[in-house]
């Protein structure tokens, strides 16, 4: 039996790139797909696609960041297939931009797209779905990219939704986990230190195995795939080490960073490969 076979799951941002490379891969192994994406004549493409290949596929086309398209997708899965199972939080947008030359128009609506598009689909699905799995697109941007500051943020916030929500939907039996992937798509044109390598349907198989129920212990992991390397990424957490006094003043706070506390690997060091 195929892994997604009885699955309905919708499917973010997917008439093209990545999201098209999901939809096409989780239909292939059963699942029944709805297609959304801004562009209603890519995702009635896809859609035809799948039935043409004898899958299950519909179309609920409009902006992730209007909410109640957010619930419009999830109410058509329902109507179309009878549960929903599955959410591909795909859509997004980027930009490079340096810092005091970005628009603040553009930044508002990367964040809407990336963040609140994010938070009103997962928070429309959770209505309906009881129990199944949710996937985040995230990125290694989180981390802080120099002229991707909007982007970053917005991956910095989809890490934070991951771990949160995968913390107080367990219970319910919902699944909530982030890939961070690197492939040839539309986005990665956008980004100047991208090196990406392989096509988007390098990483479809890690999206369907995180939508199937052979991935029902994994749960608020941050998943980084990019030419062919495989790992779960620590959350933000301390670095040792903790140092502790009963007053702390200027001088004494100086001295700890120029003696204990000096970044040994800033940043802007690490920034060789941006996605």
């Amino acid at each position: 039996m195929a892994i997604l076979a009885g699955k309905a799951v919708v499917i973010t941002g997917a008439g093209q790139g990545l999201g098209r490379a999901f939809a096409t891969h989780a239909a292939h192994n059963g699942a029944a797909v709805v297609i959304n994406d801004v562009d209603e004549r890519l995702a009635t493409q896809v859609a035809d696609l799948i039935t043409l290949r004898g899958g299950k596929a519909v179309v609920s086309a409009g902006p992730v960041q209007d909410p109640e398209q957010a619930q419009a997708m999830v109410d058509t899965c329902t109507a179309a297939f009878g549960r929903i199972d599955g959410l591909v939080n795909n859509a997004g947008i980027r930009y490079q931009a340096e810092l005091g030359q970005d628009d603040p128009a553009k930044m508002r609506e990367l964040i809407e797209v990336n963040v609140l598009g994010t938070l009103y689909c997962t928070n429309a699905a959770v209505q309906s779905m009881r129990r199944g799995s949710i996937v985040n697109l995230g990125s290694l941007s989180m981390v802080g990219q120099p002229t991707a500051l909007a982007y970053s943020a917005s991956k910095g916030a989809i890490a934070s939704i991951t771990a949160g929500a995968a913390a107080e939907l367990q219970e319910k039996g919902i699944r909530v986990n982030a890939v961070c992937p690197v492939a040839w798509t539309r986005m990665s044109v956008a980004d100047t230190r991208a090196d990406p390598s392989g096509p988007p349907e390098t990483i479809a198989p890690l999206v369907t195995y995180l939508l199937s129920d052979r991935a029902a212990k994994i749960t608020g992991q941050l998943v980084r795939f990019a030419h062919g390397a495989l790992h779960v990424m620590g959350q933000t957490s301390p670095k040792g080490p903790v140092l502790k006094s009963d007053e702390w003043d200027v001088d004494s706070i100086a001295e700890a960073f120029e003696r204990q506390l000096e970044p040994e690997d800033p940043a802007w060091v690490r920034w060789g490969v941006a996605r």
